[in-house]
């Protein structure tokens, strides 16, 4: 039966069939066919159970690489398996088109930016197509359209009145290239992840999100279902540290710094502060102000990512001030070092050379105090001349006074702490690496913040109904790429809605990942005129599978989280998270193995693929070339096998003579093999392991042609072979399993029938086929019951004729059977 009530009857296109599989005359047909017929096209009240897959948007760059086709054919299988189980599969598909390339390209070639986006667009959606993808395009849209940054205006708005969006000054990222800021997490190894700049350091006056508000609250995954890595990943970067501030008096006045180890205070023998930190110039004397200022500046040019790596040479300078130790009273020299960042903790830390990996560097370099407070048990007394290396384990803390003799670590921190308040130099906190979100953008191509400046009322969001502030279409691109916005003063002046005097519009434009933060949401009613998506279909959320890049787990990934959180408490989703499972596919690489890139020239063009072999063809080997989690080098002469087995399914269904000798399969044996191949593809589908999906196929299809040879072939037990493989191969290959379908004079769409169900009598045989060895060589293979005694394994094996020639006239030392894996007759001559 089929899975609706629409085409149900064979479908009737009035072409020859080509004699051989031709990919080139059947796939164009059945796009058009799909798109005519609607048979994708979503319907919320339609039957069986909801089922959102949703794959990431791409940027409408011009062309869809292999790594699109890669990220997007097997959540498309998959959404067909889904489908076709009885699922009303929602499987949309929009574009990420604010951003950097779209400017960048108009102003080296003088093009509109939006004309630019909006032509690639309309490419890659033929791209999509030809990709053979069950996508409704009914619901596409683009993060350009006035209608869709609408929304990210309202937000803006809304998070502005709840406090959650603020500006402030601070050190940003700057990339000179693109004359832009960047958050952090889109510096690479110091550079600009967009175009490979050298990152500066600049303080500027930005707009924020408060991601921080809600720290904790992302550390708890809850129940969405990702791999682990995601979450390590996540976790790391939001760096919850739990410890304690404690105070130390300096010249400048009171300095508090953030350790997670309060338990080896006595261990301090000198304070580091960031170069950015406001008590430098203060506490710089007058004999090193010039070597200060000096180091100072030339910190600036470096990134945090660059500050942070463990393995390089420490540098710093003395300031030539003072701390007193909040116990001891002693005097510690205060340092300035760029591996102590401004926007952690404090600012400033203790240095515990003897207990901390990059003090210890910093202090062998410098030749500062190197004093042991925590000693692993058992251990001998540190020698401060002669150590190596610092020790950070847990142990007994020792030369610590009134804390000598308590354990060290997470064991003692909550009565170390206790006993540093109860002195008043110390009080428990926790902190974090995560950073709040920066999304100024000093660009024009994106959303323009909907903020607007009165002499009188200060900052105040546009109101709702003026939404959405567009972007001016007439603007000039100048060469240094400073946002034209600034310059168009038709634009930039506006009126206050507080009082209608004159007002200016700030001219930053809204962090990209504002855009795909929410977007899956805008699918669920992509046309709303009145919600960023319409309430009543909240009950499509949340996507059930959601796919794409591991390079998107700290960005992308964290950042809609977090949106979904913000959403939830303005009452607009009850979802916590966004998505409740998430899957990552690896990536293709040249065929030397290195990333794909036009300078490499590794590059595969997919479209060139498909002219060449068609895009089932392409869509196959992407799924067999590896594990898809996984990704590998590509193949240029690995296509052909693909190629050459959907060739072979072709002449299996449609050519009638047959070539080989006649086999002997049983109707049990067909049986036996498509229902076992079908119980495995269905649990390989759950586990979404594609490549060995497709192995399972061939192999199965290995059988079928035998098959055909034999007497089977005029059985019912064939024509349920034929039914189920072609089901089996339609979410892998939609065409030529659609083009057999109808070959076969079957009712209705393959992408419309019911998966087939397994037969678990015929799945799990109850014999067992094992080799004979004699004398240790394998001489042939017998068919025995599981349950087959010694005597009975052993009696078929000297009866099969292939053994028996080998140990006629021989004498039997020793008959060996391990059940249901081995035989073994060993013989020697007869004397």
């Amino acid at each position: 039966m089929t899975q609706t009530n629409e085409q149900t009857t064979p479908i009737q296109i009035n072409e020859p069939r080509a004699e051989r599989y031709n990919p080139h005359a059947i796939e164009q047909k059945w796009q058009d066919h799909w798109e005519k017929s609607g048979i994708y096209t979503f319907d919320e009240h339609g039957p069986g159970e909801k089922h959102y897959a949703l794959t990431m948007f791409p940027y409408p760059s011009g062309n869809l690489h292999i790594g699109h086709w890669y990220a997007n054919v097997a959540p498309d299988a998959r959404a067909r398996w889904m489908r076709m189980r009885g699922y009303n599969v929602l499987f949309p598909m929009g574009f990420d088109a604010f951003g950097l390339p779209a400017e960048n390209a108009a102003i080296k070639n003088n093009l509109d930016p939006a004309k630019w986006t909006y032509s690639n667009i309309e490419h890659m959606t033929g791209q999509f197509r030809r990709m053979g993808t069950m996508i409704d395009w009914s619901r596409k849209f683009a993060t350009c359209d006035p209608e869709y940054y609408r929304w990210n205006q309202w937000f803006f708005t809304e998070f502005f009145r709840r406090g959650l969006a603020y500006k402030k000054d601070g050190l940003v990222n700057w990339c000179p290239k693109d004359q832009t800021v960047l958050a952090n997490e889109q510096v690479v190894n110091g550079h600009c992840e967009r175009c490979g700049t050298a990152v500066e350091r600049r303080n500027l006056s930005q707009w924020y999100l408060k991601i921080t508000d809600y720290a904790d609250e992302l550390l708890d995954f809850g129940s969405a279902d990702m791999p682990e890595r995601v979450r390590l990943m996540q976790t790391n970067w939001i760096g919850k540290s739990v410890g304690a501030e404690v105070t130390f008096e300096t010249p400048a006045g009171p300095e508090t710094v953030f350790t997670t180890r309060p338990d080896t205070l006595m261990g301090a023998t000198f304070l580091v502060l960031a170069p950015e930190h406001a008590k430098v110039t203060t506490l710089t004397t007058d004999e090193q102000r010039s070597e200060v200022e000096a180091y100072v500046e030339a910190a600036g040019r470096k990134t945090d990512v660059e500050r942070q790596q463990d393995s390089g040479d420490k540098t710093g300078v003395f300031t030539g001030s003072f701390a007193t130790h909040p116990i001891t009273g002693h005097q510690l020299p205060i340092w300035v070092a760029d591996y102590v960042l401004v926007t952690y903790g404090t600012g400033s830390i203790m240095a515990v050379p003897a207990h901390d990996e990059r003090d210890f560097a910093f202090a062998r370099k410098f030749g500062l105090e190197i004093r042991e407070v925590i000693r692993a048990e058992g251990a001998e007394a540190m020698d401060p001349q002669t150590a190596e290396t610092s020790y950070s384990g847990e142990g007994l803390i020792v030369n610590s006074g009134e804390f000598d003799g308590m354990p060290g670590g997470k064991a003692s921190i909550a009565t170390v702490v206790e006993k540093l308040e109860a002195r008043g130099v110390a009080r428990a906190r926790t902190t974090y690496r995560l950073r709040d979100w920066l999304v100024s953008r000093q660009r024009y191509w994106g959303t323009p913040i909907p903020i607007v400046y009165c002499a009188e009322h200060g900052a105040q969001p546009v109101p709702a109904e003026e939404l959405p502030v567009r972007l001016p279409e007439s603007v000039e691109f100048t060469p240094t790429g400073q946002s034209p916005l600034k310059l168009n003063r038709d634009w930039v002046q506006t009126t206050c809605p507080v009082c209608g005097g004159p007002a200016e519009r700030d001219t930053d434009t809204m962090d990209t990942f504002v855009d795909s933060s929410w977007y899956m949401y805008r699918y669920l009613s992509p046309h709303s005129e009145g919600h960023p998506f319409d309430p009543a279909h909240a009950h499509l959320l949340p996507v059930d599978l959601y796919t794409g890049g591991i390079e998107h787990a700290i960005l992308h990934l964290l950042y809609s989280r977090f949106w979904t959180k913000v959403m939830r408490d303005m009452g607009l989703t009850t979802q916590s998270e966004p998505f409740a499972r998430l899957r990552n596919q690896g990536m293709i690489l040249g065929e030397d193995n290195e990333k794909m890139s036009k300078s490499r020239g590794n590059v595969v063009d997919p479209d060139d693929l498909v002219r060449e072999y068609g895009a089932d063809t392409v869509r196959t080997f992407l799924m067999f070339i590896a594990p898809w989690e996984l990704g590998g080098p590509w193949d240029s002469q690995g296509i052909n096998g693909p190629a050459k087995w959907l060739s072979r399914v072709w002449n299996l269904y449609f050519e009638d003579k047959t070539t080989g000798p006649e086999e002997n399969i049983t109707e049990a044996d067909l049986r036996h093999a498509v229902h076992s191949a079908l119980a495995k593809v269905n649990g390989d589908f759950e586990r979404m392991s594609f490549n060995t999906i497709i192995a399972t196929l061939m192999e199965l299809t290995n059988i079928l042609v035998k098959a055909k040879r034999s007497p089977v072939a005029s059985t019912a037990a064939w024509d349920e072979a034929l039914g189920i493989f072609n089901l089996m191969l339609a979410p892998i290959a939609p065409h030529i399993a659609e083009e057999i379908w109808a070959g076969r004079n079957q009712e209705g769409s393959v992408h419309t029938h019911v998966w087939p169900a397994v037969d678990e009598a015929a799945a799990v045989r109850d014999t067992v086929t094992i080799g004979v060895q004699v004398s240790g060589k394998v001489r042939g293979e017998v068919s025995i019951s599981k349950t087959a005694t010694q005597d009975q394994a052993l009696e078929a094996a000297r009866t099969n004729a292939d053994v028996a020639r080998f140990i006629e006239g021989k004498q039997v030392v020793k008959e060996i059977y391990v059940p249901g894996r081995i035989i073994n007759i060993v013989v020697k001559d007869a004397k």
